[in-house]
């Protein structure tokens, strides 16, 4: 029964949360997320920020100008510039974000982390979750 309980834990925890943000209005925090991606140049970041709406799977998303990075690629230091995009949608869809840009970035391997909001303005937090569908 303990192992059990210990294994149902989150499970029930996560179905609590969801509960008393239903009934109280309040926001539960790292239920939504902003990805990361960059991105080579400015079509190559409208393209995949395109698709990543067409696919409903961001509900909004910031195309960040251009800035220099340094990174270690193969051994050898690189200098480049890059498009960031910032890509605001629920922490449930970032799996299926981070799968589905692989499969569409001509990097091999881009760069694609996510950081759970923590708080932010309940309206505008709201429309992140009706503009993109549950899983």
């Amino acid at each position: 029964v303990v192992i059990l309980s210990l294994l149902m834990y989150p499970l029930l925890r996560s179905l609590a949360l969801q509960l008393h943000s239903a009934i109280t209005g309040s926001y539960v925090s790292g239920t939504h997320s902003i990805a990361f991606i960059n991105c080579l140049n400015e079509q190559i970041a409208k393209d995949i920020a395109r698709a990543i709406m067409d696919k409903k799977l961001a509900a909004y998303v910031n195309i960040l100008p251009k800035s220099s990075a340094l990174y270690f690629w193969k051994g050898e230091l690189e200098e480049s510039t890059e498009i960031l995009l910032l890509v605001k949608t629920r922490t449930s869809k970032i799996g299926e974000l981070s799968n589905y840009v692989r499969s569409i970035h001509p990097f091999e391997i881009p760069e694609i982390i996510s950081l759970p909001i923590d708080q932010g303005n309940p309206l505008y937090l709201k429309w992140i979750e009706e503009s993109v569908p549950r899983d």
